[in-house]
């Protein structure tokens, strides 16, 4: 992709980032909580905070990429740190899935309902890992046609922008 269609894409998909990272998530998170007791949604209302955080790792890396390919000025060895740090940070929240589930089930009398919260916790936590992993390591999503140019020419997924960004110490 050359740097202008880079800089067009970004100019809009970070935006979209952030307002899912700032808006949508947080909104659902206000929603199931005003109209659930905490005690039935706390494995929901986990996975959603997980997701937060890791949306806001990832509207802000894209919004790294594109001061960089504007020429605006940022601490490039400070966002590495908080990178690394953030990384570190979701693995140990990811950790603590099973525990949040767990929890979930005591709250609940250790009786499992597998009702619409239920699923709905499920996903929030898997789409958590998912971001995690889209991020730091392997490229999952594909919304554009180079990305799935790539992935039929070579029967794999792209390593992760930051992933390799990380691993070259430069945004």
């Amino acid at each position: 992709m050359s740097k202008r269609k880079l800089i067009d894409r970004l100019r809009w998909y970070y935006p979209l980032e952030r307002t899912h990272a700032f808006l949508t998530f947080p909104g659902m998170l206000v929603y199931v909580i005003l109209n659930n007791s905490l005690s039935s949604v706390l494995f929901l209302a986990y996975g959603l905070l997980v997701c937060i955080f890791i949306l806001i790792q990832g509207q802000h890396y894209w919004k790294l990429k594109l001061y960089r390919l504007t020429d605006k000025p940022f601490d490039q060895e400070y966002h590495i740190r908080l990178f690394k740090k953030a990384k570190a940070i979701n693995r140990i929240l990811i950790l603590i899935i099973p525990i949040s589930f767990g929890f979930q089930l005591y709250l609940d009398n250790w009786t499992y309902r597998p009702d619409m919260l239920f699923l709905g916790a499920l996903a929030a936590n898997l789409f958590a890992v998912l971001e995690h992993i889209n991020y730091y390591h392997i490229q999952l999503m594909i919304d554009n046609y180079a990305d799935l140019s790539y992935l039929i020419k070579n029967q794999r997924f792209k390593i992760a922008s930051l992933a390799k960004d990380l691993q070259d110490g430069e945004i």
